[in-house]
């Protein structure tokens, strides 16, 4: 299956339909059934004594499966997680951006699973790992507007 989106419409997609995280992630690489995704750590991702926050953290291994599924389905909206499990395995490093890798391991018509792993950027050992289940949409139940219209 080929891509129905490429990294700069889903940076359009993301920015129009998530302004509250404009500018916070940006994709690094997308192929088929991946993505990498960065995050530009900043001061409010930080809990006391300067660590990226779990929810934080979360929040990228979301996202990064959702441009994961909308990459390989097109723009719909309503694509929404349905579970996660996250694994914090050791601290981040400090100053560094974080990157999250996904791979899906599962795309049906109707759920899809990624597995995300999040490194510090520069370091190759993970700080995190994820399993997501996304639910997708029926088709014509939603879909976005395409990056442009």
């Amino acid at each position: 299956m080929d891509l129905r989106m490429d990294a700069a419409e889903l940076q359009v997609f993301l920015e129009r339909e998530f302004p509250q995280v404009n500018n916070e992630y940006r994709i690094e690489a997308l192929a088929p059934h991946s993505i990498s995704v960065r995050l530009a750590v900043q001061n409010r991702h930080l809990r006391p004594g300067g660590t990226v926050s779990g929810p934080t953290m979360f929040a990228l291994a979301d996202v990064t499966v959702y441009l994961a599924v909308l990459a390989m389905i097109g723009p719909r909206a309503l694509a929404v997680t349905t579970n996660c499990s996250i694994d914090f395995m050791r601290r981040p490093a400090s100053g560094a951006d974080l990157i999250a890798e996904c791979k899906l391991l599962k795309l049906g018509r109707i759920l899809a699973v990624g597995d995300v792993l999040i490194h510090s950027d520069g370091v190759a050992a993970p700080v995190a790992r994820a399993t997501l289940t996304y639910s997708i949409p029926p088709v014509g139940v939603e879909t976005a507007s395409p990056a442009g219209a």
